[in-house]
């Protein structure tokens, strides 16, 4: 039994990596501004804490003696033109996505370095490596996401293992207003090679994996779960 630690479990990605670790037999340690209550109820092996990873840093210290893994998920949809978009805008997208995890990463490093075989695991969006019109201030803060997770991943070898996952638009409330209707899911399929909206599950899958033993050869990579929209035409 692991046990790992994941910020923004109330919803979408990180409800579902949430359960896929707990059905896994992995103790679970959730954090979000508004808790969680479970559809399956209490759990023995999960404690949720009602905690705001952006405002202030997250020291994990008084609820377990050492972290396996760590996964950040917070983050944010804010599609504009660039003349559209202020400065603080910009600044809060780089506060939830990219300070956010800092301070997460700066307040449990030591219990990572307790941990067995400790991994990382931090998001990024598939409009980094592809080019999309209206994503200037979501690409440009998982940009940031992305070379922390490099940097990371060689600042703490051997010990520690960093990844990221890169997902495109997936069902989840976070993308409710992009999906909100037959059209428009229709419409976001299409624009993929495999033809279909990815959901929370399959995402947070590959998360699974990069925390897991079959991944241990694997750091400093940014894994694409994006149905192919950014590698294939």
């Amino acid at each position: 039994m692991r046990t790992v630690a994941v910020v923004g479990d109330s919803r979408g990605i990180g409800a579902a990596l949430r359960e896929q670790l707990l059905d896994a037999g992995h103790r679970v340690i959730g954090v979000s501004r508004t808790g969680v209550q479970r559809d399956g109820g209490t759990h023995e092996r999960y404690q949720s804490l009602v905690f705001d990873a952006v405002a202030h840093p997250c020291d994990l210290s008084g609820f377990t003696e050492q972290l396996d893994g760590l996964v950040y998920c917070p983050g944010t949809i804010k599609l504009k033109p660039l003349r559209g978009l202020k400065k603080d805008q910009f600044l809060s997208d780089f506060e939830v996505n990219v300070m956010g995890a800092v301070q997460t990463l700066q307040a449990n490093h030591g219990l990572l370095k307790k941990g067995d075989a400790p991994a990382v695991v931090l998001f990024s969006t598939v409009a980094v490596q592809t080019g999309m019109a209206y994503h200037a201030s979501i690409a440009a803060s998982k940009g940031a996401v992305e070379g922390l997770t490099r940097t990371l991943a060689s600042e703490w070898a051997p010990d520690i293992r960093v990844n990221a996952v890169a997902p495109t638009l997936t069902d989840t409330s976070l993308a409710a207003s992009l999906l909100g209707n037959d059209a428009k899911r229709e419409a976001a399929a299409e624009r993929h090679p495999l033809k279909r909206v990815l959901t929370a599950e399959e995402v947070a899958s590959a998360a699974a994996y990069l925390l897991s033993p079959h991944a241990a050869g694997v750091t400093g990579q940014v894994m694409q779960v994006d149905a192919g929209m950014g590698s294939v035409r």
